[in-house]
């Protein structure tokens, strides 16, 4: 893996002295809009939960603008300190947050040693702005080590997400942080707090345990990491979030791990979800709440148990993760800010047992209901082989993703030069507003987030250790929609979307070394719509300087292109 080899032998530190936000809306304390507050937060401004998303939305005129700069640095989130590569100096990085409706201008500076760059904005749909959805390979030519890019992209959708690097194993070397674009909610509360990442965490960096994942396969981490904090051999610190008693809650929860399918719980609380990745549901009750890589769910928790402490754990499941401290990965709730003490709660019982599902689909009921039409579907097969090197590779159906960060889809599109070569993986949708589904499956015993770029999809159908065949029901009358959800192990998952968004969309599964090992394909779609939407004074600009720099070093790729 090439994002950090270079980078062991020749890190610096660097300081950002560029600021990260500038808008001209503040957002203090956080973002409100008239007729939403505690008593109703079904309501934003002239628009609710009512509004249809998908066909429009509120259009603020307001432009929130951020800065955000990608360095090496050393850090020590757990209290063991190691090479990270950081956003602004942090990990996570800075919150990028808005209003449904406003625009975002966010600049990203490579200020790396060695290595590009590309940041991807995670579930933002990108409605007729596919340049800017930050995939090397895909979307655009990395950013070269002294280079800037900027991405500009409306809120068309409301709630929590994340953005990262889409470029080699980089988003898990620390290269991410939180997306929050305030909307209205299916549930009352009356405050808000911090968003919760939750992430695995080795000593040793995501490049150079690489090897090994291609060799052996999962990868043993040292730990995990909550909001960026843990405690590893009574070293660092824990992330606490302080809650007045009978107050309500607004918790935006996060996974941003390579590898680890985790339960997160809150011991003595039950969790209210509302929402699942950018779409709102109608609110249910539990106690353990399943989340792969790449999903989020906005929660509310009431602080209604005894003024006390109380552990938050994020649980690392061993059937489809590697943690050796799975049982450490813990932050504290507080009702008392001031309070030191070191909580005593136990853990709920009930759902723990070691399972890598995604929550149950019928809990996942969308607020504003859709309804699918008539799609047409395609088998897409999830197999691993080793290739010639006896490395693993993954493929879905029927290639290993390979493609190039110095030739991206998007540009090779722009100039007319459609005849791809297998290992693009392509699959061509040329007909515009009609419904496609695809059954994923594998006979594997090994579970896969699957991710879709630029699409919200709609999940028909899913069972682990079973085999799709005709005889499945869909069901096509508001089903769960979501950008990840789990194919589970040995099983099947059936999605559709509608081709609504001309562009250049990737689908990988969202385990880092899978990606990287070429569990991914693209989307072409409306293709010939999508010349119009590209600058090609920035797509080729961004191009011409990473091919010099990365000429002048000598740098080659070694994993799947994204």
């Amino acid at each position: 893996m090439l994002s950090l080899l270079c980078t062991c032998l020749l890190y610096t530190t660097l300081v950002s002295a560029i600021p990260s936000f500038k808008t001209d809306t503040p957002l203090t304390p956080r973002a409100t809009c008239d007729g939403n507050d505690a008593s109703d937060r079904s309501v934003w401004c002239d628009y609710s939960l009512d509004t249809d998303y998908y066909a429009g939305g509120p259009d603020t005129g307001v432009t929130k603008e951020y800065w955000l700069e990608v360095t090496n640095t050393t850090l020590a989130p757990d209290g063991v300190e190691r090479i990270v590569l950081a956003v602004n100096g942090t990990v996570p990085g800075p919150t990028i947050e808005a209003n449904w409706g406003d625009t975002l201008v966010i600049h990203v500076t490579n200020s790396l040693t060695a290595n590009g760059t590309g940041i991807h904005w995670h579930g933002v749909r990108q409605n007729w702005t596919v340049q800017n959805d930050g995939v090397p390979s895909i979307t655009q030519c990395p950013v070269a080590p002294g280079e800037s890019l900027t991405y500009t992209w409306k809120a068309t959708q409301y709630g929590t997400s994340w953005y990262h690097s889409h470029y080699s194993l980089q988003a898990w070397e620390g290269v991410f942080g939180p997306i929050v674009i305030h909307g209205p909610a299916t549930a009352n509360y009356d405050e808000e707090l911090d968003t919760v990442m939750i992430t695995d965490w080795d000593h040793q960096t995501a490049d150079s345990l690489w090897t090994y994942a291609q060799v052996n396969g999962p990868v043993p981490m040292d730990t995990g990491l909550i909001n960026g904090m843990n405690v590893y051999n009574d070293t660092g610190a824990r992330y606490e979030a302080a809650v007045t008693s009978g107050k309500s809650y607004l918790l935006r929860l996060v996974n941003t791990a390579i590898d680890t399918h985790f339960k997160f719980s809150i011991d003595n609380h039950t969790l209210t979800v509302i929402a699942s990745d950018f779409v709102p549901i109608v609110p249910f009750d539990i106690d353990v709440l399943d989340i792969t890589m790449g999903q989020r769910y906005d929660i509310i928790v009431t602080a209604n148990q005894d003024p006390s402490d109380y552990w938050i754990r994020a649980i690392p499941q061993a059937s489809c993760s590697n943690s050796e401290n799975a049982d450490n990965i813990r932050a504290i709730l507080r009702y008392d800010s001031s309070s030191t003490a070191t909580p005593t709660t136990t853990a709920w019982a009930a759902n723990q047992n070691d399972s890598c599902v995604d929550v149950d689909l019928s809990s996942l009921v969308p607020y504003l209901s859709q309804t699918v039409d008539s799609p047409t579907g395609q088998d897409l097969d999830v197999n691993v082989f080793v290739n010639s090197q006896n490395l693993f590779r993954w493929e879905i159906a029927p290639n290993s993703m390979q493609v190039s960060w110095a030739d991206p889809t998007l540009l090779q599109v722009y100039e007319g030069n459609t005849t791809f070569e297998a290992d693009d993986a392509v699959y061509e949708l040329p007909d515009a507003d009609v419904w496609v589904y695809w059954v994923v499956e594998s006979a594997i015993a090994v579970p896969h987030p699957i991710h879709l770029h630029g699409h919200d999809f709609y999940i028909l159908a899913s069972s682990g250790s079973a085999t799709y065949d005709s005889s499945v029901t869909l069901n096509l009358d508001n089903p769960p929609r979501r950008d990840v959800a789990n194919l589970p192990a040995a099983g099947y998952l059936v999605i559709a979307f509608k081709t609504d968004n001309p562009g250049t969309w990737l689908m990988h599964c969202h385990i880092g070394w899978h990606t990287s090992e070429g569990l991914a394909l693209q989307f072409v779609e409306r293709e010939s719509e999508i010349a119009a939407l590209v600058n090609a004074d920035t797509a080729n600009a961004t191009c011409a300087a990473w091919n010099s720099w990365a000429s002048d070093i000598g740098i080659e790729e070694e994993d799947s292109g994204v």
